[in-house]
């Protein structure tokens, strides 16, 4: 929201410099995010940040002329020479400006002498230049006409700027236009404040003034509004209310010059006097208007009385809106129809073929109040943002209706000499009832933690156009302002704005009378933190990725049938659905990355969300997925070779170093321990690819809540690791390069997880290695092997460690051999040779009776 000063303060007095006026505005909630002089110098007390310079008026260079004649050049066919009276003299301007043309005389208009710095209007670039005199075509011009652009009101310019007929000539442009404008971030519970009177309000808050509001008075004709427009709501959940007011003999023009800086100065573009007024009352106070072309309208009704109805689109309708686009409709749109389809966009834009243009004679006027919620997802759907659909989605009282109406009504009849039919056809269907709100001093006091005077908060109250009326010994009965649709939470709301306009600044800062309690983290909280530092320790980096997503995203990893918790009413088609997968999110943050990097080890711990059938809330699961890629090692200054590249045991090392930390891996054997088997899923390479199983121990018990099995040994499938299937990398962007991915479920891990845990201290006795080499199937897995080899050598084998897998010649067909390092080691003696021989023949001898293994070499 731009709010220009000069216009501001016809509404109310502002009593501070322009420094402290926008530090109140920001500590009262509406938040100052700019100030842009116009032809003023920069206030004292502020740091502007403006991509755009802005021209400084120089008071005796920069002035309001009268044209005394415009003639022709006489060197140049499109140029002209502009005599000009000054007050203090007269001087002849050349000038190539479209809107003067010879002959003209008395237009009032903006001089720039020799010296004044204005904007070059022929620069690609918005740049302040010093005014020098010109010989042009041989005719000496020690100055200029301006337009809007020279002169830094607005961003492209139309021919000079023409004021109105009543500007003082001779008076500093600076003293008669110059201004402030503030831009505002205006908050969607600040929504009141979307228009000057709104910001008007704050200020008489803020400063104890009071609010001069416009009047609304209007001059009828003879003429009667009813006997020349129906109007029906067909749907009141969708309209509260609507009203008409008809206009004829109107003149279509452009506005006058103050008219057109408003809008400028507010952003907006200025197009003729009809749809400027509404655009004006729109900013005024904050109600959109429309005005239809009502001979248009007749003619769509073949001579009879237009009947305009609110509606629902029907299926298959389309409308050709304001900018020329066919908008196929549909029953969730709100429509204005008359007898032959829809005429415009409720609360969006009208129809082109209802607009008002150069030739329009009569008007309908339209003043309505649309749902919230209806006007924002149309906006939404169509992609068509607005003024007017701002307001509407932030919500408008419909009693702003009659007054907005009747404000723009006699501005056309002041401005386009239109004859105002008499009456309002107004239907106001669904009136709100007046909000009442019971509020106690004790609970301000306790709400807040401060006493603020009695005396004060009926002043703040009062002030803010709540009427007070004492219902009990400081306790009041609040009736809410009919434009404060924020109010919405009873006393809260209340203690909200008496503190806001008292000011947050003014309450003391005070320290709890009692100590904190200590606060407890929950295990779970604790655990997620120490996975998180693993991963990190491990090499890996946490990303943070939005738990919304896109089904067709995860469509390859979850599979065509999934069911999802969808949005009702979502912000955007990508953010339409909770995720089932995490690892989804993380690949395409991997995407992005390796457009700069080609080194990747990412890992995510984050919530997916799985529908419940017959449930109202889904399965909330945490999940941990990681993504790695690229050179196992960075890159550095010694690297003589390029390093290899990450593979399935980089990914393999990762996971197996989080288990063992998290004492759940093979050596644990507490509560429980981990397996990877071979597996085959859709979206892993086949040969590739492991399933992470977890086996409980049947003498778990650090974990107080476990899931039920069918026997205490139950394997559990918690994950799953490998190649991401290389079809799916052109599906995430990901290159020609091997990428490997894991997810897994948290939630079948937690349970497992022990709370406490035994240290063992290091053995003072030296260890014993051996190797051990076995022939086994090809189809053996060596994680089984290990198992069995784990089993026999307990209590003293510490270390089992893989370290050659070797086919080839002197080993048979259907046969690999598998190399083991092993250590033995005692805490409380030397073993002696014969005690590490007992022990590898209990271990060759478990490995030839399960496993069917034969020793190759001692």
């Amino acid at each position: 929201m731009k709010v220009s000063l000069r216009w501001l303060k016809e509404y109310v007095d502002i009593p501070w410099s322009v420094a402290e006026f926008a530090e109140r505005l920001t500590l009262a909630g509406l938040e100052v995010t700019g100030v842009r002089p116009v032809g003023v110098p920069i206030p004292p007390g502020l740091r502007l940040k403006s991509e755009h310079p802005s021209p400084v008026w120089d008071e005796d260079k920069v002035v309001i002329a009268e044209v005394l004649e415009v003639r022709k050049h006489p060197d140049a066919d499109r140029l002209h020479l502009v005599d000009l009276n000054y007050g203090s003299g007269t001087i002849t301007v050349v000038t190539g400006a479209t809107n003067l043309k010879p002959g003209d005389r008395g237009q009032k208009v903006v001089l720039a002498r020799v010296g004044a710095v204005l904007i070059d209007g022929y620069s690609a670039e918005r740049v302040l230049r010093p005014l020098k005199p010109a010989r042009i075509r041989g005719v000496l011009s020690e100055g200029m006409v301006c337009s809007a652009l020279e002169l830094g009101i607005a961003e492209e310019h139309e021919g000079i700027l023409l004021l109105d007929p009543d500007a003082p000539t001779g008076l500093p442009l600076a003293e008669y236009l110059g201004d402030i404008v503030l831009e505002l971030d205006v908050l969607p519970s600040m929504a009141r404040c979307l228009s000057m009177l709104g910001v008007a309000r704050e200020v008489a808050a803020l400063s104890g003034q009071q609010v001069r509001y416009p009047p609304t008075q209007v001059l009828f004709g003879p003429q009667d509004a009813a006997a020349q427009v129906q109007v029906t709501i067909a749907d009141v959940s969708l309209c509260s209310r609507y009203a008409a007011l008809i206009l004829d003999s109107v003149q279509v023009a452009p506005s006058p010059a103050w008219l057109q800086l408003r809008l400028l100065l507010a952003g907006m573009r200025p197009i003729n006097n009809l749809v400027d007024i509404t655009n004006y009352v729109l900013l005024e106070w904050g109600q959109p208007l429309h005005a239809f072309d009502y001979d248009k309208l007749r003619d769509r009704a073949h001579g009879q009385t237009p009947h305009l109805f609110v509606r629902r689109a029907r299926l298959g309708e389309t409308l050709t809106t304001l900018d020329g686009q066919v908008r196929t409709l549909h029953p969730d749109h709100l429509v204005i129809a008359d007898t032959a389809g829809p005429i415009a966009l409720a609360g969006v834009m009208g129809g082109r073929e209802t607009e008002v243009g150069p030739l329009t004679q009569k008007v309908l006027l339209e003043s309505a109040n649309f749902d919230a919620v209806s006007i924002r997802r149309t906006a939404r759907h169509f992609d068509l943002p607005s003024e007017a659909s701002l307001r509407f989605s932030r919500g408008v009282h419909p009693d702003l209706v009659e007054p907005a109406a009747c404000r723009a009504a006699e501005w056309m009849r002041q401005l386009a000499q239109g004859t105002v039919a008499r009456g309002l056809v107004d239907v106001y269907a669904a009136r709100p009832a007046d909000q009442q709100v019971s509020l106690s001093l004790a609970y301000i006091h306790r709400t807040i933690g401060y006493p603020i005077p009695r005396e004060d908060i009926l002043r703040i109250l009062r002030s803010l156009e709540f009427t007070v009326t004492p219902s009990d010994q400081d306790t009041w009965l609040v009736t809410v302002p009919r434009h404060r649709l924020d109010v919405q939470h009873g006393p809260a709301d209340l203690v909200e704005e008496i503190v806001r306009i008292y000011g947050y600044h003014r309450i003391p800062p005070t320290l709890p009378r009692d100590p904190l309690p200590d606060y407890q983290t929950p295990r779970d909280g604790h655990v997620e933190d120490r996975i998180r530092d693993i991963l990190v320790t491990l090499g890996c980096q946490e990303v943070i990725t939005y738990a919304l997503t896109r089904a067709e995203r995860e469509r390859p990893l979850v599979g065509d049938g999934a069911d999802y918790v969808r949005l009702l009413n979502p912000i955007h088609p990508d953010r339409s659905v909770l995720r089932r997968s995490v690892l989804c999110s993380v690949l395409e943050i991997a995407a992005q990355h390796l457009r700069e990097t080609n080194r990747l080890r990412l890992f995510e711990l984050g919530y997916v969300y799985l529908p419940r059938p017959g449930e109202k809330f889904p399965d909330e699961r945490r999940h941990l997925a990681l993504v790695l890629t690229g050179p196992r090692l960075p890159e550095f200054w010694d690297s003589a070779a390029q390093p290899p590249a990450q593979d399935f045991f980089d990914l393999k090392g990762v996971l197996e170093g989080l288990l063992e930390a998290l004492h759940l891996g093979e050596a644990a054997r507490g509560t429980a321990w981990t397996e990877w088997q071979p597996t085959s899923v859709s979206w892993l390479h086949p040969r590739r690819a492991a399933a992470l199983v977890l086996r409980p121990s049947t003498s778990h018990g650090a974990s107080k809540t476990l899931p039920p099995t069918n026997s205490p040994s139950a394997p559990i499938v918690f994950g799953y690791a490998g190649q991401l299937h290389p079809h799916l990398n052109d599906t995430y962007q990901l290159g020609r390069r091997e990428v490997y991915v894991a997810e897994l479920d948290l939630e079948l891990l937690l349970p497992y997880l022990p709370e406490r845990f035994a240290c063992r201290a290091v053995s003072p006795f030296p260890p014993v290695r051996q190797d051990l080499a076995v022939l086994v199937d090809e189809s053996t897995l060596a994680e089984h092997v290990r198992q069995e080899i784990v089993t026999a050598g307990q209590p003293l084998l510490r270390e089992v460690h893989l370290f050659d897998v070797y086919r080839g010649p002197n080993i048979p067909s259907g046969k690999k051999s598998l190399a083991w390092s092993l250590t033995f080691q005692a805490d409380d003696r030397t073993l002696t040779d014969k005690e590490v021989a007992k022990l590898y023949q209990k271990i060759v001898g478990r490995l030839e009776k399960h496993l069917g293994a034969q020793v190759r070499a001692p």
